[in-house]
């Protein structure tokens, strides 16, 4: 799926009703994050992301554009993808993030877990 499917009117997509899911970009408070801001300018910022992606296990990029980043996360044993995305915007100087579970219902707060953790790496900057 390429990035035109990916986002709509510069915004990613909605998350679906199941609790498997969050992103920085959603009206369901239970499932809101907070984006994060720019670390210098968009490029150093998606260059940080794209560090601290590789650096974790099972992770592949799938697409790579200016403003844009999606990757693969699959699970350890059952192989369970789950896709996260990045858009970079650069009015507001804004990372915003989505993480959600290709299938099944719930994801045991995997998918929350990892968006803190690849949040505080992005503030901390590693």
């Amino acid at each position: 799926m390429g990035k035109k499917n990916r986002i709509r009117n510069g915004q990613l997509l909605p998350l679906p009703k199941k609790p498997n899911c969050v992103s920085t970009q959603t009206d369901q408070h239970d499932k809101k994050m907070q984006p994060v801001p720019f670390k210098g300018g968009m490029q150093e910022s998606q260059e940080r992301i794209k560090r601290i992606l590789l650096s974790l296990n099972r992770v592949e990029i799938k697409t790579d554009s200016a403003d844009y980043l999606h990757a693969i996360v699959k699970s350890k044993f059952f192989k369970f993808k789950d896709d996260v995305e990045f858009l970079f915007d650069e009015q507001t100087n804004l990372v915003h993030f989505r993480s959600a579970s290709r299938t099944g219902h719930y994801d045991f707060g995997v998918n929350r877990k990892r968006m803190e953790q690849i949040s505080d790496e992005y503030k901390e900057g590693k």
